[in-house]
């Protein structure tokens, strides 16, 4: 008696625990190495979390100029691929459809996918690739530049080379299968294996949280 009734408190308990987790339970990220933090106190977020996503501008797939402005006040999920990458970049955008149909009534959250290839991947050429994939979400954003501007950003800003994102030259291949999960605030929340659908399903559960 005293075990069932043992077990059905620590149900109750974990019920409780669960349904009150708050976007702080999600660990921030100041460097490459990805070391977590964890804010327990909300007045120690300015100055334990230095590290914030740059200010940035591309060109979109209609031309048009889109970044960092036109995420304010809005969580994102970033990534890098190129149109012709025959290996994991499908994956990872088949992947990003499934975040994508969650909240695709959702402008709170964007996707942002950046190429690593500009030199190939016209605003026309990423535009056909959307279309391959049947991606017509208002909120997912290819994304192409100066190769120069783009590759410090993902290494400097997003961390997407995991760490190293300080110790490679701008003229190295950019490659990578993570996605990155960023506030309203520009800090960096997470980061996912984009080629793992489990990871997928985890990222959901994250924005999920920040968007409470």
């Amino acid at each position: 008696m005293f075990q069932r009734r043992f077990l059905k408190c620590s149900v109750v308990l974990f019920f409780i625990i669960s349904c009150s987790k708050t976007t702080d339970q999600l660990p921030y990220y100041n460097s490459p190495d990805f070391d977590p933090i964890f804010i327990e106190n909300r007045k120690d977020l300015e100055s334990k979390i230095k590290h914030t996503i740059g200010d940035f501008s591309f060109i979109d797939t209609n031309g048009k100029a889109f970044g960092s402005k036109d995420l304010l006040g809005k969580i994102h999920v970033a990534n890098f691929i190129f149109t012709s990458c025959t290996h994991i970049c499908p994956k990872m955008t088949t992947n990003m459809v499934e975040v994508e149909r969650k909240f695709e009534n959702h402008d709170d959250v964007n996707l942002v996918s950046f190429t690593v290839t500009p030199w190939l991947d016209s605003p026309d050429v990423l535009k056909r690739y959307k279309e391959e994939f049947t991606l017509n979400s208002k909120n997912w954003h290819f994304l192409t530049g100066k190769k120069s501007e783009l590759y410090s950003l993902a290494r400097k800003s997003y961390f997407a080379e995991e760490e190293i994102g300080f110790t490679k030259d701008s003229t190295d291949f950019l490659h990578t299968e993570h996605f990155l999960l960023v506030d309203k605030g520009f800090r960096i929340r997470g980061i996912y294996n984009g080629t793992l659908g489990l990871e997928m399903q985890q990222l959901i559960k994250d924005i999920e949280l920040l968007k409470k």
